[in-house]
């Protein structure tokens, strides 16, 4: 141990000490520099975030170079203080062994990162046998009480929160013993600066720790939040596709069921009929198969229509809605020979084209209605009125059947060919917003009125009067 004679003088120093920084601070100024050293680094390890800051995949930038900072002060403090005794203890017999621990506790210090950064228990042996090598040193020159600052941090970094308190206190009570065995007498600045400054830079250390954990679990559920919401989008969009996909083949079906359906069944009519009368009359046979190729013709074109955009075929030939309906009134009134008479009437203007999902389900209903009537009703005389209003479109098909009572309207089950008319007409109404009026009674033919609403033209806004 170091004897308080005159060999031991220098070792207090002065203004003559090797100059400045750590291996001068405790020499010059006993009482503050301990304070300052072991004291302020603590609190500038505080940048050390986690049990791993400075380590692994996700290690913090800032922490690594506080890490590497640490390294290359204890180092540093190290070598000063070996360098101060050296020049304050030439030739002293303890001299070789405060060289051999201080080249022990350097290779000590280098195998930590070797060790890895988690406590295990052969790290936790090492942090041990560091401090053990470093209390000796101490005991034996108390100026390498300095290298105390890193193992500060590194015992923060490691051990857990009450171990880390335990280890803290120690060292700072080697630092302050140190530090009296300095001084020429006693200094209550010496006893009480240290622990207050380590006990302020632990306080500070562990807080910040404890942040850097609620940050972790802060971004921990945050990242479940955002799977969350992936999956929860692509749930959505599964589900929107399957809706798609349903409300298209409802589409088609109704698509189907208002063309190519009716035409079938409207050709297999004609073809029984003309069966029935090819013997007995066989230019009214003959008509009725002319009849029923114009209609398979109508189908055909349907078809491909749908192949190339399922739009319409009277819309695609161009004329818009009122022509599409006149036309289909006159095919009716041909196809039917005189036993159903079908007329047409426009009424207002529109004021902006329809658009044409408007226009092809207004034709559709306007088809499945006729298809109705000729089927049903028994009527000799049917009607199309379409009339523009400002916000709306309406479509009235009126017939002069036997009618029915529209309480009591069948509802198409799933099993049933036939009944799909209404239901399909309701359905596209519905999509497109709007509603769909029945009127009937018995003996008293049937209205069908469907009336679609149109979105408001945007405003002009005003001109500015200035």
């Amino acid at each position: 141990m170091e004897h308080r004679s005159d060999p031991r003088a220098p070792e207090r120093g002065g203004p003559a000490g090797p100059g400045p920084g750590p291996g001068s601070g405790p020499g010059s100024d006993p009482g503050s520099d301990p304070g300052s050293g072991p004291g302020s680094d603590p609190g500038s390890g505080l940048g050390a975030v986690g049990p791993d800051p400075a380590t692994g995949p996700g290690a913090d930038p800032d922490a690594r170079w506080l890490a590497l900072l640490m390294h290359a002060a204890f180092f540093l403090l190290l070598g000063a203080s070996l360098t101060r005794f050296l020049m304050r203890h030439p030739g002293e017999a303890r001299t070789p062994w405060i060289i051999a621990l201080s080249i022990t506790l350097a290779v000590l210090y280098l195998l930590g990162p070797v060790l890895g950064s988690r406590p295990t228990p052969r790290r936790l042996a090492w942090l041990g046998v560091l401090v053990l090598v470093w209390m000796v040193l101490v005991v034996l020159a108390p100026s390498f009480a300095w290298c105390a600052v890193p193992l500060f941090y590194t015992g923060l970094r490691i051990l857990p929160p009450r171990a880390a308190l335990a280890l803290v206190a120690l060292l700072t009570a080697f630092v302050v013993a140190a530090q009296l065995r300095l001084a020429d007498g006693f200094d209550p600045n010496l006893v009480l600066a240290p622990p207050a400054v380590a006990a302020v830079a632990t306080a500070v250390f562990v807080h910040m720790q404890r942040q850097a954990v609620r940050q972790r679990e802060l971004a921990g559920r945050q990242r479940e939040l955002i799977d969350d919401l992936l999956r929860t989008r692509r749930e959505l969009a599964a589900t929107e596709r399957r809706e798609g996909t349903l409300a298209e083949r409802q589409r088609l079906s109704m698509e189907i069921h208002d063309t190519l359906a009716q035409g079938l069944s409207s050709q297999q009519m004609l073809l029984q009929a003309a069966d029935r009368t090819w013997s007995a009359d066989p230019d009214a046979a003959r008509r009725h198969v002319r009849t029923a190729t114009g209609i398979a013709e109508r189908n055909l074109a349907e078809a491909r229509r749908f192949v190339h955009d399922l739009a319409p075929a009277d819309l695609a030939q161009g004329g818009g809605l009122e022509a599409a309906l006149h036309t289909l009134a006159a095919r009716e009134s041909a196809q039917a020979e005189g036993a159903l008479t079908v007329h047409c009437h426009v009424e207002g203007t529109p004021g902006a084209p329809l658009p044409d999902r408007v226009q092809s389900a207004l034709l559709r209903i306007a088809q499945g209605a006729l298809a109705n009537v000729r089927e049903h009703s028994g009527a000799t005389a049917a009607g199309l009125t379409l009339t523009h209003l400002d916000d709306r479109v309406v479509l009235d098909i009126g017939d002069n059947g036997r009618g029915f009572t529209v309480e009591s309207a069948p509802v198409r089950s799933p099993d049933t060919v036939r009944g799909h008319g209404l239901p399909a007409i309701r359905a596209r109404v519905h999509q497109l917003g709007g509603t769909l009026t029945i009127e009937s009674a018995p003996g008293e033919g049937t209205v069908l009125s469907a009336v679609i609403p149109l979105a408001p033209a945007p405003l002009t806004a005003p001109e500015d009067p200035a």
